[in-house]
């Protein structure tokens, strides 16, 4: 099995470290669109257009069979136009997240922070309300460039987060919801998920959705476990980035928790 996983940029070597924990048997191919990223600031159309030519590249370059939409906001603007493009099964880290959500609440009310223009795409509020369930969706950006700084444990971070959770909790208490279940919207918060634990009640619970999205891929998939093949090999991984494959190693060694030695550089044009 020759998996693909599609990211935007760094984030979603998250869920790749999730899938290899979860399927170390398969082929892995991780494409990081470095070049044209952030997506969350493009219209739907030209996410819709990059997002269709990175899926196309893993599949038709790359012999895929299979792909991971690790991107939060390709999966709320383009899943669709990717799955009508390929013909491979393709999943998405939202629809991921609400099923790890629906399976996990008692209280039916729900949490999402994220990135704005996840936030603004409505997308958690759409597939957890298709699941009967109640959502309050925040908007957390200055995250993102925290974890890629590196500082999982600077106060800055922590003081950060707890404004953030501190607006949300007001949010709530202002619909008058009983959330049990907060879900992480962006594939560079895993990285933060202990700081999310320390900063909310301990009735909420954290839905880390680089772990869900792994989980359900491998009870889709069945794969055997074993790390080599019946010759004692390796099983392969391979990265592409659409720019700066220096920048890609050193951040994305700190997302996938270990050394990315060989990145190869791709244009898929503009």
């Amino acid at each position: 099995m020759n998996i693909g996983v599609f990211d935007s940029g760094f984030g979603g070597l998250t869920v790749l470290r999730a899938l290899l924990e979860r399927l170390p048997a398969a082929d892995y191919i991780y494409m990081g669109d470095t070049a044209r990223l952030p997506y969350g600031a493009k219209s739907q159309a030209t996410v819709v257009r990059y997002a269709v030519s990175s899926a196309r590249f893993l599949v038709e370059r790359q012999q895929a069979d299979y792909l991971v939409i690790a991107c939060n906001t390709a999966s709320a603007l383009a899943l669709d136009a990717i799955r009508e493009s390929v013909p491979v099964p393709v999943v998405g880290v939202i629809d991921t997240g609400a099923n790890a959500a629906h399976a996990a609440t008692k209280t039916a009310d729900v949490l999402v922070m994220a990135t704005a223009a996840t936030v603004e795409s409505h997308a958690y509020s759409a597939a957890c309300g298709k699941r009967g369930l109640r959502v309050i969706e925040k908007a957390s950006p200055l995250l993102v460039p925290l974890v890629e700084e590196g500082w999982i444990e600077h106060p800055v971070t922590e003081e950060v987060l707890r404004i953030y959770i501190s607006e949300l909790l007001d949010e709530v208490g202002t619909a008058g919801l009983d959330p049990d279940t907060l879900v992480l919207g962006c594939t560079h918060y895993p990285l933060l998920r202990a700081n999310f634990e320390r900063a909310l009640p301990p009735s909420i619970r954290v839905i880390d959705s680089a772990e869900v999205t792994a989980a359900q891929v491998a009870a889709a998939l069945c794969l055997p476990q074993e790390a080599c093949g019946p010759d004692g090999t390796q099983h392969s991984r391979r990265f592409y980035a659409t720019d700066s494959v220096a920048k890609f190693r050193r951040l994305g060694s700190r997302f996938l928790g270990e050394p990315i030695n060989g990145v190869e550089l791709i244009d898929l044009g503009g």
